[in-house]
C-alpha cells in the first residue's frame, strides 16, 4: 500500500510500504478515506534529522472498517469511523478518567511500528477503545468537519476547557492556525462574551470572525499586549487559549491574562522551561492544558457537527490526493494553506 514518510526536514515522500494487517485480536483494519496534515507535522518538517530514518506520518483520519479482530465487540466491517490522534484501550484508570492520552497501553500513529494516518490503510490497535462510529456514509458532505474530531476541534475545545471559558467570559486566542480557529469556535460554543483572536493573516482571521471572534489583534509582542488590554478596559482577559507552542506566544498569553485568569495551553511546546513563572504566580493566573485527550471529547462535540451548529471543516482550504501530500506539506509550511485535506 501507499503511505507518507518523512526522510528529513523538507523531504516528504509517498512510497510503497507493507500492507496494513490485523496483528492482535483487539485490532481493526481501516481503509482511510480522508486524512490531513497537522500543524504539529510542520515541526519535524522544519527540523527532522536525516540520520533518524524514515518516519511514518499522519495522525488524523476517517475511514471504513474493513476487518476486525476476534475480540472486537463494538465495530463491524463497513462501519464509518473517526480515529482520535492517539489510540487507547478505553479500560485503564486514565482512560476511565478521560485522559486517554495517558492510557497505560497508549499507541501513537506512525510510532512504535504503528501505521501512520497519511496512507491508504491503517491497523488500529485497541479498536474498541479508540474508534468512534459515525452515523453517516463514507462520502457524506460533513466528512471534512467530522475529520476535525481526530484532533484540531477537540484540541481547541481542550484549550477552552482548561482556560475555564464560560458564559460572560472574555477570551483571547493566541494563534490563527486550525487549532486556534477551532479554539475560537469552542469559546463561542461555551458562551464567551468577548473573543479576541491574535493573528496576522487576514484569510485566517476573517474566518475566525465568522467562527465567533469579536475582535482581531494583528500585531505581536508588547503591541499585542497593549491592544488586548485596551480592548478589555486595561485588565486583560479571563481566559487565554495558547495554540502555538512557542515561547513568545506563551509570554504573550501570560501578559494578557487578567489577575485570577487562566491559560489553556495546547500548542506543542518548542521550549524547555515554562516562561513567565513569576508574573503568573504574582497575579494568580492558572496555567493548565497539555496534549488534548481527543477521545474524551468526541461524543460531546459530534452532535454539534452532525447538526451543523459547528462547521470546523472550513479550516481546510486545500485538498490534495495522497500522492500530492508532499506539496501539501510545502503549502502549509509556506503559509499558502491553513490546513490541507488529503482525499
Amino acid at each position: 500500500m501507499r503511505a507518507t514518510l518523512m526522510y528529513a526536514a523538507g523531504d516528504v515522500r509517498v512510497e510503497d510500504v507493507p500492507d496494513a494487517t490485523l496483528a492482535e485480536p483487539t485490532d481493526a483494519l481501516v481503509r482511510i478515506t480522508r486524512s490531513c496534515i497537522c500543524g504539529s507535522d510542520l515541526w519535524p518538517y522544519k527540523s527532522y534529522g536525516a540520520g533518524d530514518g524514515p518516519m511514518r506520518m499522519g495522525h488524523e483520519f476517517v475511514g471504513v472498517v474493513e476487518d476486525v479482530g476476534g475480540e472486537v465487540r463494538t465495530l463491524a466491517a463497513g462501519d464509518v469511523v473517526v480515529a482520535p490522534f492517539v489510540a487507547s484501550d478505553g479500560t485503564c484508570t486514565f482512560c476511565r478518567e478521560g485522559l486517554q492520552t495517558s492510557c497505560r497501553n497508549v499507541a501513537f500513529w506512525g510510532a512504535g511500528g504503528n501505521d501512520g494516518g497519511q496512507g491508504e490503510a491503517v491497523r488500529v490497535p485497541h479498536a474498541d477503545g479508540t474508534l468512534v462510529v459515525l452515523p453517516v456514509g463514507a462520502d457524506d458532505a460533513l466528512m471534512a468537519s467530522l475529520l476535525t474530531l481526530s484532533d484540531v476541534l477537540p484540541t481547541g475545545h481542550h484549550a477552552a476547557v482548561c482556560a475555564r471559558v464560560g458564559p460572560g467570559r472574555s477570551v483571547a486566542v493566541v494563534g490563527d492556525g486550525a487549532v486556534g480557529l477551532c479554539g475560537v469556535m469552542a469559546a463561542k460554543r461555551l458562551g464567551a462574551e468577548q473573543i479576541i483572536l491574535l493573528g496576522r493573516h487576514t484569510d485566517r482571521t476573517d474566518l475566525g470572525r465568522e467562527f465567533g471572534a469579536t475582535d482581531v489583534v494583528a500585531v505581536r509582542g508588547e503591541e499585542a499586549v497593549a491592544e488586548v488590554r485596551d480592548l478589555t478596559g486595561g485588565d486583560g482577559v479571563h481566559c487565554v487559549l495558547e495554540c502555538v507552542g512557542e515561547e513568545a506566544s506563551f509570554l504573550t498569553a501570560a501578559k494578557i491574562a487578567r489577575p485570577g485568569g487562566a491559560i489553556g495551553r495546547v500548542g506543542v511546546p518548542q521550549f524547555e522551561a515554562l516562561a513567565a513563572a513569576r508574573p503568573t504566580f504574582l497575579r494568580n493566573v492558572t496555567v493548565s492544558g497539555g496534549i488534548a485527550p481527543a477521545r474524551a471529547y468526541i461524543e460531546e462535540l459530534l452532535p454539534d457537527v452532525l447538526e451543523g451548529r459547528l462547521q470546523p471543516g472550513r479550516v481546510f482550504d486545500r485538498t490534495v490526493g495522497l500522492e500530492e501530500t508532499p506539496d501539501g506539506y510545502r503549502a502549509m509550511n509556506d503559509r499558502e494553506a491553513i490546513k490541507v485535506l488529503i482525499a
